[in-house]
This record gives structure tokens, C-alpha cells and sequence, in this order.
């Protein structure tokens, strides 16, 4: 960034932090005073940090134009509109019953309550590596695999995290995904040209997620059983029916559509046309469910959508805003610098280290949105990784493993775990879930920076570039000089 173009603040670069500090005092406020979570709440919070951050810009009208370039960049624009479309198919899936038809299913399979976040954990796995969206994944696994775990009774807090660890999981494995896409594209090869394939990435980052994967698995498995028991879903079959499995027809085609289109307006475009009229033919879904209006007021699945997500955006608007002014200030570009000249970066094991503290930072101040992060800091990791030969698959791994990692459920400032939390309302008399419920029993990303914490300080997995970018154990040595 140009010096002229630099957000000049009172007090120094250090000021920016300011709507920081102001938004994590609402998140404390509403989370630890007053125990309660509401996404317009805290995107009041988000907006009003702006608001105070404004006063300590030199100049008031910069400021507001670089929280305007914040939230009008495209990964933010992009998770607006994700947001609301994905919306009207979760209300959709809600409205047709369909976690019913899970419940019979578990019911006619023998699966006890506490078999059922392990169950679960599975089955989201599976679904986010076919789309490689964690985020519409949740979006469509709440309202099924969330709302019939209930009615099971299935511990809710162990249910939602299965079901956000899971969207990570196969978020952190799809090919398709656009993590895996940005952590390869944003790494070159040195020694014959080109960026990390794809294929090579995942094939090397298995290794990592498998292990995070089975512990989690094993976690999920032994806590359900423990705090569910194993009491038969046939003991709380009241609401089981198998009809609405129909609705599976359209989410299986939905999916089919993200996988290989690889565009999730398409695949959403599709899932609410065929869900519609699946419904509609199934006697799941009346014509007023769809769209009409009750005692004056609009009403239906497209219009509830809509507004179930209104308050989620509202937040991302101003978490985007927030991380505008951090751009704007040179924020970034101070840590770059930093990490890049520091005595850390000095060996293999120091540069991976800075790689994780780097793509931590970022992602946590990006609140979570580990694409974005990796996005901004990817040409860093390049740069650091490069200058000790680390190979492209080995540096684009490691970033991408802490960034989805802890950094990514900071409780504080998380937007998936913010997504989360909203979704566990609406469901009977079961109250909602916080984010602190929420992180301790998202176990995935937790154990994924476990991993690859272990990962780094042994040195498991780390392959160095060597002639045509093969892999090597070892790197080449540097020329020695001779002096004359």
C-alpha cells in the first residue's frame, strides 16, 4: 500500500485495534454479563466499535472509506450472498420434515442417542468433502442432523460441534474446496515453475487430517455415549416418519451440482426448484409454505430464509468493516514484515513456525474466515517458505492447517462459530447455543492444530523442493563461495 493511501490514526498504527477491543468488550458483554447471544446484537456491537474507532482517525472520511473497502471486498459480498440463498434452502428442509425421515432412519438402523454425534460427525464429513463448503454444509446439516438429534436426545452441544467439525473436515480434505484451492494457487514451485497442484496438497495433507479426524471421531463416540447413554432411538420415535426422506432426492442432486459445477448459486438454484416441487408432490410442502401471507404479513420458506440469515450478515458487515480499517492502517502489512525478518524464520522449523503464527493472526483477525486469511497471507508463507526450500505441498499445508485450526473458533471473534450458534435456535424448548458452548466440543480444528503443532516441532511430513520440484528430505545445500 502506497504511503498517501495509508489510514493515518491518533496515536499510532496500534489505534486501529481500537474497534477491536470495542467489538471483544460487546462479545464479553452479551456472552459472559448478560448470557445471551443474538446476531443483530452483536453486529450492533461491530457497527458502534466503527462508530467509536472513528474518532481516532486523523481524517474522519479515509476511515470510513477503508471500512467501505472492507466490507466491499469480494470474499465479504461473496459471504453476504451465500448467506442469504443458503438461507432459503435451509428453511426449506426445515419446513419439509426432513429430519424426521433421520430419525426413522436411525430409529429402523438401532443408533442410540449417544451413537449420534459420532453418526453425525460422519455423515457432515462426507457431504462437506462432496461440496467442499463447510459453511453450506452446516446450513443444510443443522436443519436435518441437528433438529432430528434432538428429538433423539442426543447431547445438543456434542450434536453441534459433530456438525461443525465435520463442515471442517471436508472443507480441509475436498479438492474443491476453496481453502484447498487458495493454499495451493498462492504457493510456486521454484525448481520448474507453476504452483502447488492440487492433487499432490491433499494427497499429502491426509496424513494430518486423517490422524485429527480419528480422535475426533473416537471423542464424539466415547463423550455421546457418556452423556447420552444408549438409550434406543425407537424411545423417542413419536415424530419418526419415513416420507420426508424424499427430500433427500434434491439435497443428493444439490449436492451433485456444487461437486462438479463447483458453483454454489447453481447448486442452491437447483436444490430450492427440486426441492419445491419434491415437497410439493410429496404432500410435504402446501403452496402458503412456499410463499403468501398470514394476518397481512409476508411468509413462506424464501421470505423466512431471508430473514433468518438478516442478522448473521448484519455481523459479517461489520466484522468486514473492522478489518478494513486494520488494512487500511498498515496493520498487515507491519506483520508481514515482521515475520518475514524475524530470527524465527532463520530455519525449517522456525519458518513453519512463522507460517502458523502468521496464518493464525490473520485468520483471527479476519474473524475466522480462514479463505480470507489465507488469501491475504499466502504470498507471505511463499516468501517465507521459499527462502529455506521448504516444498510448496509441505508450506501450503501448514498454513492451511492452522488456519483451519483453533484460529478459526476463536469464540470472541469466530464468524463460523457465530453461524453455528445461530443455527441451534428454533428447535422446541432446547435453548441456544453460545459460542463458548460451542468451542470446546468442535473438536476437529482443535485436534487439527494439535496435529499440526506436532507436525512442525518433529519435523513428521516436511519435504524440502529438489530438482523439477520433487520432494527430498533434505535441502540442497547452498554454493560456497570462494574468495580470491
Amino acid at each position: 500500500m502506497k504511503k498517501d493511501q495509508i489510514l493515518q490514526m491518533r496515536g499510532g498504527i496500534y489505534t486501529a485495534f481500537v474497534p477491536v477491543v470495542a467489538f471483544l468488550a460487546f462479545c464479553v458483554l452479551f456472552f459472559v454479563f448478560f448470557k445471551a447471544f443474538d446476531m443483530t446484537a452483536l453486529a450492533m456491537g461491530g457497527f458502534v466499535s466503527l462508530l467509536f474507532g472513528a474518532l481516532f482517525a486523523k481524517k474522519y472520511s479515509e476511515y470510513w472509506d477503508h471500512v467501505m473497502r472492507g466490507i466491499g471486498g469480494r470474499t465479504a459480498v461473496s459471504i453476504v450472498v451465500i448467506l442469504f440463498v443458503v438461507g432459503m434452502v435451509a428453511t426449506l428442509i426445515r419446513e419439509s420434515n426432513l429430519s424426521g425421515g433421520f430419525v426413522w432412519l436411525a430409529q429402523e438402523f438401532g443408533v442410540s442417542a449417544g451413537l449420534y454425534p459420532f453418526f453425525v460427525f460422519l455423515a457432515v464429513s462426507a457431504i462437506a468433502m462432496a461440496t467442499g463448503s463447510s459453511i453450506g454444509t452446516w446450513f443444510t446439516a443443522f436443519p436435518i442432523f441437528y433438529a432430528s438429534g434432538i428429538v433423539v436426545g442426543a447431547d445438543p452441544a456434542l450434536l453441534a460441534g459433530a456438525i461443525l467439525s465435520g463442515g471442517v473436515l471436508g472443507d480441509n480434505l475436498a479438492p474443491i474446496s476453496d481453502t484447498t484451492i487458495l493454499s495451493s494457487a498462492s504457493q510456486k514451485f521454484r525448481k520448474k515453475g507453476g504452483v502447488a497442484d492440487i492433487g499432490g496438497v491433499v494427497k499429502h495433507r491426509a496424513r494430518y487430517a486423517g490422524v485429527a479426524a480419528l480422535v475426533s471421531a473416537v471423542l464424539f463416540l466415547v463423550l455421546g455415549l457418556v452423556r447420552g447413554g444408549g438409550v434406543p432411538v425407537e424411545s423417542f420415535g413419536d415424530m419418526a416418519t419415513p416420507k420426508p426422506l424424499l427430500m433427500l432426492i434434491p439435497v443428493i442432486i444439490m449436492l451433485v451440482v456444487a461437486m462438479v459445477s463447483r458453483n454454489i448459486f447453481l447448486a442452491v438454484t437447483v436444490g430450492i426448484a427440486l426441492g419445491t416441487v419434491t415437497g410439493m408432490l410429496a404432500g410435504l410442502l402446501t403452496p402458503t409454505q412456499i410463499i403468501g401471507v398470514v394476518d397481512g404479513a409476508p411468509s413462506g420458506f424464501l421470505v423466512d430464509g431471508v430473514a433468518y440469515m438478516t442478522g448473521t450478515v448484519a455481523l459479517v458487515i461489520s466484522v468486514f468493516g473492522i478489518m478494513g480499517v486494520l488494512n487500511g492502517a498498515g496493520v498487515m502489512d507491519m506483520l508481514v514484515d515482521k515475520l518475514v525478518n524475524s530470527k524465527l524464520a532463520s530455519t525449517p522449523r522456525g519458518s513453519e513456525f512463522a507460517i502458523g503464527i502468521g496464518a493464525s493472526i490473520t485468520t483471527v483477525m479476519l474473524g475466522g474466515v480462514n479463505s480470507a486469511a489465507m488469501l491475504t497471507f499466502g504470498p507471505v508463507v511463499d516468501e517465507i517458505g521459499s527462502r529455506k526450500q521448504i516444498h510448496p505441498y509441505r508450506r501450503s499445508n501448514v498454513m492451511d492447517c492452522f488456519a483451519l485450526g483453533i484460529p478459526s473458533i476463536v469464540p470472541f471473534l469466530s464468524a463460523y462459530l457465530f453461524i453455528g450458534a445461530q443455527l441451534t435456535t428454533g428447535y422446541d424448548d432446547t435453548p441456544a447455543l453460545s459460542t463458548f458452548e460451542l468451542f470446546p466440543v468442535t473438536f476437529y480444528p482443535i485436534m487439527l492444530s494439535i496435529v499440526i503443532l506436532v507436525a512442525v516441532w518433529t519435523g513428521w511430513g516436511r519435504s524440502f523442493e529438489g530438482p523439477e520440484g520433487k520432494a527430498v528430505k533434505e535441502p540442497e545445500k547452498e554454493p560456497e563461495t570462494v574468495s580470491v
